[in-house]
């Protein structure tokens, strides 16, 4: 008697976990509709990252729910309304629903991953364009005599101050154990140390304006190569993961709605039978 109790009490725990599961993804699932923009190839990447990431709660519910059935059956309990037909019907429809999201995704992620590397490469332009302006107007500057003037100025400053922490030992080693300069530039400093030629080529390719926009065309390319490369491999993540468990979410449901279905009797005609029949 007790034996009989426990099974009854553990199969309606189980019926009850797997209602509980698979009412929180239906309701998961209406609330990832909202705000409802079906024509947002972003919102439908997202929805369909979220139902597959949640995808497999329902299907732990379908399990619970028919091994409490199972239970219910093997003891003799008492029974209540079946809840497996219109679960299969369900799990049919997740079936579906997943198997559409396969090719739907990968296909979104895909155009996603397009347009972002087109927009990387437009802001790229751009920034190449808007630095050629600003060297054109430097050089502009550069080809009368106070622009000249300015600049020489510029490197006689930077030669004077260099040269006086060089020269004098003290500065020099503060300079080259001081924690804020960073190893880069005591490297410099030992090599302006050591070849004063090396400070007055230095001067000159950092106030060369052709150089230094040289310098900072290579970042920017540098940058637009990186940005594309990790855009394209975050699609290729995304729609490998997200495509691959939508695939196999959709098997798993299918075969457990249809072959339930079956069981039942639903495509023989008729109304299906309360259970699926023991074997």
């Amino acid at each position: 008697m007790v034996n009989r109790f426990t099974s009854a009490n553990a199969a309606l725990t189980l019926k009850v976990v797997g209602i509980i599961l698979i009412v929180s993804f239906l309701l998961d699932f209406l609330i990832l509709l909202f705000p409802f923009q079906p024509t947002d190839r972003i919102w439908q990447i997202n929805v369909a990252t979220a139902l597959v990431d949640r995808g497999i709660v329902p299907l732990v519910g379908v399990g619970a729910l028919f091994t409490g059935y199972w239970m219910q059956e093997a003891s003799d309990g008492p029974k209540g309304f079946d809840f497996r037909f219109p679960v299969l019907i369900l799990s049919s429809i997740l079936g579906l629903i997943f198997l559409l999201i396969f090719p739907l995704h990968l296909n979104n992620v895909r155009q996603a991953s397009t347009q972002t590397v087109n927009q990387i490469s437009q802001d790229a332009e751009q920034a190449e364009s808007q630095l050629k302006n600003q060297l054109n107007q430097f050089q502009a500057q550069l080809n009368n005599e106070q622009g000249k003037a300015q600049l020489e100025q510029l490197r006689t400053q930077a030669r004077a101050q260099f040269s006086e922490l060089l020269k004098d030992e003290q500065k020099y080693q503060q300079a080259l154990n001081s924690p804020q300069i960073p190893a880069a530039q005591k490297e410099l400093l030992k090599k302006f140390k050591a070849n004063p030629k090396e400070l007055d080529q230095f001067i000159a390719q950092q106030t060369d304006p052709q150089g230094l926009a040289n310098q900072r065309l290579n970042q920017i390319r540098q940058r637009r190569d990186d940005a594309s490369k990790q855009a394209k491999d975050n699609a290729w993540k995304s729609g490998l993961r997200i495509g691959i468990s939508s695939l196999l979410l959709a098997i798993g449901y299918i075969i457990i709605g249809w072959t339930g279905l079956r069981g039942m009797g639903a495509f023989q005609g008729g109304k299906p039978k309360g259970k699926v029949p023991a074997r």
